[in-house]
């Protein structure tokens, strides 16, 4: 399974970012009107700047305090963002996330944004994946008998 196909099957294939210098009080309301865990920050739509998670705003509220809400999103955001590829599978990007402990990636081609996806996409993917590898054994054994 790649991550081709995984884009593939999301129902929303919108990417919703912010802007560096928007406001964390506004990204949080984004996050909170999409219902999704972290936004792509990008000055243009298709160039990653950086990526700011509801746990960059969280953990900015536990040592700076609310004072928080009223920083530029460049403030909070991770800068040093690790993407995957159409072509990457599934496996790789577990491990990208398992390593570096973040859940949601962009999906980059020749340089642009094509997508985001998170570790639940990647899990539904597998489990879909792995159902279907159990349904075809189950019905190899049927048929031998």
């Amino acid at each position: 399974m790649t991550v081709r196909n995984i884009i593939g099957t999301k129902q929303i294939q919108q990417i919703i970012t912010v802007k560096p210098d928007d406001l964390v009080r506004t990204a949080a309301e984004v996050l909170a009107k999409h219902r999704i865990g972290a936004l792509i920050v990008s000055r243009d739509g298709a160039i990653v700047d950086g990526i700011l998670s509801e746990r960059d705003i969280v953990r900015a509220l536990g040592t700076i305090g609310v004072g928080c809400m009223t920083k530029s999103v460049q403030e909070l955001m991770t800068a040093e963002v690790i993407g995957c590829h159409p072509d990457d599978t599934a496996n790789s990007v577990m491990e990208k996330m398992s390593d570096g402990r973040f859940r949601h990636m962009p999906v980059i081609d020749d340089n642009r944004m094509i997508g985001v996806i998170s570790i639940g996409d990647v899990v539904k993917a597998r489990l879909a994946e792995i159902q279907h590898e159990n349904t075809a054994l189950t019905d190899m054994i049927s048929n031998s008998w």
